[in-house]
């Protein structure tokens, strides 16, 4: 009828779980089942990360006098209790060893030990009922303890029954009589009055009147097995007394019936009994015989008048799904009074009445070898010490806890990065160069510009096309240069914004065709020039050469190199749209990959090997003479645009994500500017502001002449 003692054992386990409490102290009365216990729970703790920081073995009771001496004895064995930092003590005894554990408690303050302020854990065997002579002990070291009891419930009529028991109904039963005479402190014999001047039992005297420490009045749960067990034999026999085929008819057969029914005929009945007892409760047995029920978790509340009060605040059912057998209301439980108050407990208002009005519900006890390793820690192992006393380690960097006492620092999912503390982990943010931000904003301006600068060259170039100075070195170079550039300017908007397979695909093929188009143009424009003047020699055969069909040839020749490269490039190897997790910290790097690094710098190096020829060119031509001599303009606009390349290299390979981007677009909008406003901006001042020199006298000059 009492469930098994292992249940127990789990029970307190996932108690001691859930509280997250992983040191507590043991005592264990000090016999073989005491033993046993501790045989058993020891490693059901370990293995479930708990650790004890001590054992007290507590004798069984005996004579007083030899319980002071033995308590003085081993005083130092019991000063553990006071000295160690569990906050958590879990008891298994029965009752006499609980008088023992209270005479101890009572006794400390004559060693000058302060009041005891723990978290009692006990079981289903102990109870707080007092002997006559500990009436007067103090019982508020065990206010708030918990205990597993026995499932109990109020029969129907059990509260009127014990409201009218008198104890003049115990005819020939001298229980009643003697828990009569110590309960209420008086004789029911007059004989025992006059020689012990003892005062007189009335008879009448009310039971609900005494402390809870001497009797409750409420049917606990012990009381309530012997209750169901009475109730099981007795359906158990009049099952067997109607399948019997002795039972024709009722009488003085019926007694002699059940006078002859042998024990183990009852056995069969009661595996397959199932009844309602009258407090609404279903009886039966498992396969195993044990009745299926299960404990209640009782929080043990003491007034300062010393009330007793049972609050049931959870239940442990044995035969609930795994991981749902204990169930605890956190806001019900009422702690010992020296952890601190937050909060007034509404179900202690309603159960305690008037008596008992300031229970307050408390903070949460901690019981734990050091303090919690919170999160953005991990724990450490303590050389020498048991495993639930351990160090905290900050996170290495990349790794978070999010929890505390996390065994170990994880790592994030990678489109994620821990925060400051390392404490969570923070989506990370897509990062590209964009329109909406400022760097991306200024770059769009700086285009945009630049673009209509070189379009209003354009238009005033094809304005004034039929002036000297539009005319001379080849005008068809002139607009395919200037509208090269201005492609050049327009093709960094195939940077800007989030990556996308066609811009991925075109932005760099095209920014290299088009600028190997317009570094051909400015080569076509040296050549140009040199041919020129050695063409004036006398029997010069360089003549034959002079004329728009060189110039378009180089032009064309030149960019068709750079237009295969970038069809090899496209065929083998194409740029697609990736991500970077890694490169920045707690951001997304959207960008294109290359597909080929090698393809990329490959065409950088024919555009660089181009203007590296034009600029040789152009600076053996600078000196030639003339008024106007464009070769000293284009060297210029090389060396700027050799600097400007040469020192991208670096630049671009220092730098991630959008800034990589912005390098290369300012790389692109420097050296177009710089070929743009070299070559052209002399001949549209002098288009534009001094029209006298735009002649062919002052283009040739008086030396030509």
């Amino acid at each position: 009828m009492v469930p098994n003692e292992a249940q127990q054992h789990k029970g307190l386990v996932q108690l001691l779980q859930h509280f997250r409490w992983t040191w507590v102290g043991l005592f264990a009365v000090d016999d073989d089942k005491g033993n046993r216990f501790l045989q058993t729970i020891v490693p059901m703790l370990t293995q479930n990360g708990i650790c004890y920081d001590f054992i007290v073995n507590i004798p069984k009771w005996s004579y007083m006098d030899e319980m002071l001496d033995w308590f003085f004895q081993h005083l130092d064995a019991y000063l553990i209790m006071f000295e160690r930092k569990a906050n958590v003590f879990f008891v298994y005894g029965e009752p006499p060893s609980f008088q023992v554990l209270r005479m101890m408690l009572f006794l400390a303050p004559l060693v000058d030990l302060p009041p005891l302020g723990k978290v009692w854990i006990i079981t289903s065997h102990w109870d707080f009922a007092s002997h006559s002579i500990q009436k007067i002990w103090d019982l508020q070291t065990f206010h708030g303890s918990i205990s597993f009891t026995v499932h109990s419930n109020q029969p129907l009529g059990f509260q009127n029954f014990l409201q009218m028991l008198r104890p003049s109904w115990a005819k020939g039963d001298g229980f009643i009589q003697d828990f009569w005479e110590h309960a209420f402190n008086c004789s029911l014999q007059m004989s025992n009055v006059q020689h012990q001047e003892m005062k007189c039992c009335s008879g009448g005297e009310k039971l609900e009147n005494l402390p809870g420490t001497l009797f409750e009045m409420e049917m606990t749960g012990h009381s309530y097995n012997v209750y169901n067990a009475v109730y099981a034999v007795a359906h158990a026999l009049q099952a067997i007394y109607k399948t019997s085929s002795k039972s024709r008819s009722l009488g003085e057969r019926q007694e002699l019936f059940f006078q002859n029914v042998l024990p183990w005929q009852v056995h069969h009945f009661l595996r397959t009994m199932l009844f309602n007892n009258s407090a609404g409760d279903s009886v039966f047995f498992d396969d195993n015989g044990e009745l299926v029920t299960g404990f209640d978790v009782t929080n043990w509340i003491i007034s300062p008048n010393g009330s007793l009060f049972r609050i049931k605040v959870g239940k442990l059912d044995p035969h609930a799904p795994l991981g749902k057998e204990l169930r605890i209301n956190n806001d019900q439980i009422v702690w010992h009074k020296v952890f601190n108050q937050v909060r007034y407990s509404s179900v202690a208002f309603d159960v305690l009445t008037q008596n008992f009005q300031s229970v307050s519900v408390q903070v949460l006890p901690l019981s734990v070898c050091n303090d919690y390793c919170y999160p953005g820690y991990s724990r450490k192992k303590k050389e020498g010490e048991k495993f639930c006393c351990y160090d905290c380690a900050p996170c290495p960097e990349g790794r978070i806890s999010k929890y505390k006492d996390m065994d170990a620092c994880v790592k994030c999912p990678e489109d994620e990065y821990p925060n400051s503390g390392q404490t969570q982990c923070i989506p990370k943010v897509l990062s590209y160069l964009s329109y909406e931000e400022d760097l991306g904003l200024i770059l769009v301006i700086l285009t945009i510009s630049f673009s209509l600068i070189t379009t209003f060259v354009l238009g005033t170039f094809m304005k004034h096309n039929n002036t000297p100075i539009v005319k001379a070195n080849n005008q068809t170079l002139t607009y395919i240069l200037l509208i090269s550039l201005l492609l050049c300017f327009l093709c960094s908007f195939l940077f800007i914004g989030q990556p996308q397979k066609v811009t991925c695909l075109l932005r760099q093929i095209t920014f290299s065709v088009i600028f190997s188009v317009a570094l051909s143009s400015v080569l076509a424009k040296t050549i140009t020039v040199l041919l020129a003047f050695m063409a004036t020699k006398p029997g010069s055969r360089m003549r034959k050469w002079i004329g728009k069909r060189l110039a378009n040839s180089i032009v064309f020749f030149c960019s068709f190199i750079q237009a295969c490269i970038g069809t090899l490039w496209l065929s083998t190897s194409p740029p697609f749209p990736d991500t970077d997790m890694h490169s920045l910290h707690g951001e997304i790097i959207l960008e294109c990959n290359e597909g080929s690094v090698a393809m990329f710098y490959g065409v950088l190096v024919y555009m660089g090997l181009l203007a590296i020829v034009s600029f040789i060119l152009a600076f053996l031509a600078r000196k030639l003479p003339d008024s106007f001599n464009e070769a000293k303009f284009i060297t210029f606009s090389l060396l700027l645009f050799c600097s400007v390349w040469l020192s991208f290299v670096p630049t671009y390979l220092s730098t991630k994500g959008k800034y990589m981007v912005a390098v290369e677009i300012f790389s692109i909008l420097s050296s177009g500017v710089g070929l743009l406003g070299c070559i052209f901006s002399p001949k549209c001042y002098i288009i534009i502001f001094r029209p006298e020199l735009n002649t062919r006298e002052q283009l040739i000059g008086k030396k030509r002449t």
